[in-house]
């Protein structure tokens, strides 16, 4: 054994840290900063050979990838469950529109106002809320998405009520972006600028300090880590991304209405961050990207069955509920079977041939 860890050392080499600084470093090998190279290049060339609806598509994942990592943050990275994020982004979406139809903001101000506003709501929500946990906190959280879900629907004043209230297309000076690839680019500069700070986020102290919480509050608090303030910040930033996803998305949409921001929403993100895998930023892709793609797939497998049927209508209504089954048998599936998520998966495929032909347990 020894003769063969020598003869293939050349494989661990690039692994092998000698200082801290390398080992927290975000891109540790040439391999990876390579790879990230051509990542990088392809999510910005991308448009170029693909049509306005699936860059459409990319860009409500986009849009999804930042609001996940946002609840990201406080589910899986300090242990607090949350059933009010699409609160969250519909705060985000109609005070975008405000700052942009009354107030005249450019429409990068009104998203980073936006989120500061959204911040401002979850430090509000969140020091009663966080004085609990548990299935406590998440009934909490549930009680602003149904108050959040009212106030959007019956200020009319303020949010243009079922309508809802429409945004125009973001202007830099005199040039009107109005297409799908003009917001993508949008997308991507606003969702890098958020997973560069939550990568940063989680190699500092304060990171450290959430995932301890998580991991147990109790000896988090023995260690000296004030737990009730970190929580706050959890919240803060939490509801941070959530308020400026949801101004990007009313950008997208052109419009902010309160079906977009429901209970059902949330309970998406919810699985995302579930099936993506909690507590890692690649999680928040795969469970973005993950459930952004099923229903496509889902529906595109309903109008594709209801072609062999006299009343195409009647398929479709039969076969409508089974997307929020499969759903739901997704996440007890990742609870049970895969708690590490698709993130999870993902690592075990990587570490086994990191060390091929070496044997891996």
């Amino acid at each position: 054994m020894a003769s063969l860890i020598e003869r293939y050392s050349y494989i661990f080499s690039p692994f092998i840290k000698e200082s801290y600084r390398s080992d927290e470093a975000i891109f540790r090998t040439t391999f990876t900063k390579v790879w990230f190279a051509v990542f990088a290049v392809a999510v910005v060339t991308v448009p170029l050979y693909l049509g306005e609806f699936h860059i459409y598509f990319l860009s409500t994942l986009g849009v999804a990838v930042l609001s996940a990592m946002g609840l990201n943050i406080l589910t899986g990275y300090t242990g607090l469950i949350s059933l009010g994020h699409a609160a969250f982004m519909g705060v985000g979406a109609y005070t975008c529109g405000v700052l942009i139809n009354q107030y005249h903001w450019p429409f990068y101000l009104a998203i980073l106002g936006a989120g500061a506003l959204g911040a401002l709501i979850g430090v509000f929500i969140g020091v009663p809320a966080l004085r609990i946990k548990g299935l406590y906190l998440a009934i909490a959280t549930l009680a602003f998405q149904f108050i959040a879900s009212y106030t959007f629907l019956k200020w009319t004043s303020m949010t243009g009520g079922a309508a809802g209230i429409n945004l125009p297309s973001p202007r830099l000076g005199s040039w009107v972006l109005s297409s799908h690839t003009e917001f993508y680019y949008i997308m991507l500069f606003f969702v890098s600028l958020g997973l560069y700070a939550a990568k940063n986020l989680f190699r500092s102290k304060y990171g450290r300090a959430l995932m301890a919480i998580r991991d147990n509050d109790i000896s988090a608090e023995v260690a000296g880590i004030p737990v009730f303030r970190y929580k706050i910040l959890s919240f803060v930033i939490s509801s941070f991304y959530a308020s400026m996803a949801g101004a990007l998305y009313g950008i997208m949409l052109r419009t902010a209405i309160p079906d977009e921001f429901g209970l059902d929403i949330s309970i998406n993100y919810l699985a995302m961050v579930i099936i993506g895998g909690m507590g890692t930023i690649l999680g928040s892709f795969l469970g973005a990207a993950f459930l952004v793609v099923i229903p496509e797939l889902l529906n595109w497998t309903v109008s594709l069955l209801s072609g062999f049927f006299a009343d195409p209508n009647a398929i479709v209504i039969l076969l409508s509920p089974i997307k929020m089954m499969f759903l739901g048998f997704l996440i007890m599936f990742f609870i049970h079977v895969e708690p590490t998520g698709l993130a999870g998966i993902w690592r075990r495929i990587r570490d086994y041939f990191r060390i091929w032909p070496l044997p891996y347990t």
